[in-house]
């Protein structure tokens, strides 16, 4: 497979991945925020723009004004905003258009209809009254073309790629929603185990649509520490960082059994794969949840590095 091809499938999946990943962010900042006075509301919204990573170019256009309805058009919409859905569903579409064929034909229907449809939708300003069900479109679209995928696509060199630029953006995501959780939603450690504690790890939760597996395997019951074992540890969860590089680990091997060799990705892979087999809850909190999770994210970046340059993704 051509490296241009390799890199349109798996920025394909990475743009995917990010709009859909940003809806889930957004409705846990809407939920948290209802709970809210005014001011402090704009904190809950600040907080959804830091795990963004979007704090300096939203400030340079706005200011430190984080009124709800100015963050989540700015996240659904702006066209000053490269990292906006709207440009993320655009930019996906145009790396499926520059290996349509490498893809089967229902893959890019539905990516070319996903775009469509969000296209119209985020034509003007999402007011509060459809802001739920503009999130629910978000979702449901990229639901459509995942499934067109995995329901049609052959389990080969694109299939893997794509797959890798799933993985890879999920588990950043949900890295970066468990390091803000830690340093940005509570106001004071005086809060620690308090109700509106437990109400924020919930939205945790809701920002990753975990909360309805956590309640089915703890009874309902909300703990801190046992949401965070789930997160990063739980390997049936799908959106969990265990499940995340098991699945970035055997699609790896794919691209070895399809290419004949393994490259430098494979072996930051084993290293993070073991760092995680060998961890346990208790493990993780001694070393510092802060410190494991940055130490993944690094980790996860080098090799969605190392594999742009093992597969030449721009020869």
């Amino acid at each position: 497979m051509l490296g241009r091809t390799a890199n349109g499938t798996y920025w394909m999946s990475r743009y995917l991945e990010r709009a859909e990943n940003t809806a889930r962010l957004i409705e846990a900042g809407f939920r948290m925020a209802l709970t809210r006075d005014a001011e402090t509301s704009q904190g809950e919204w600040r907080s959804v723009i830091l795990t963004m990573g979007q704090t300096r170019s939203f400030e340079a256009s706005y200011g430190n004004d984080y009124a709800g309805e100015r963050v989540w058009n700015y996240l659904l919409r702006d066209k000053g905003n490269p990292g906006s859905v709207l440009a993320m569903i655009e930019a996906a579409r145009s790396n499926a258009r520059s290996v349509r064929t490498a893809l089967t034909r229902e893959v890019w229907e539905a990516i070319n209809e996903a775009w469509m449809v969000l296209k119209e939708a985020l034509a003007r300003p999402v007011r509060e009254a459809l802001l739920g069900q503009m999130l629910a479109t978000i979702r449901r679209q990229a639901t459509l073309v995942r499934g067109a995928f995995d329901g049609t696509m052959l389990r080969n060199e694109a299939y893997n790629f794509s797959r890798l630029g799933t993985f890879i953006e999920r588990g950043d995501s949900t890295a970066r929603i468990l390091d803000v959780k830690y340093y940005v939603l509570l106001p004071s450690l005086a809060w620690v185990g308090s109700s509106l504690d437990n109400v924020q790890w919930e939205s945790v939760l809701r920002s990753v649509s975990g909360d309805r597996a956590y309640r089915w395997l703890n009874a309902g019951a909300i703990d801190p520490r046992g949401i965070a074992e789930f997160l990063v540890l739980d390997r049936r969860f799908p959106r969990s960082l265990h499940f995340c590089v098991d699945k970035l680990r055997s699609n790896l091997i794919g691209l070895a059994h399809e290419y004949g060799h393994e490259t430098e990705a494979h072996e930051l892979m084993r290293g993070l794969g073991t760092r995680f087999h060998e961890s346990t809850i208790q493990s993780v909190f001694d070393t510092g949840l802060h410190e494991f999770i940055q130490g993944f994210i690094a980790t996860n970046q080098q090799v969605a590095q190392a594999i742009e340059r093992d597969y030449r993704f721009y020869a």
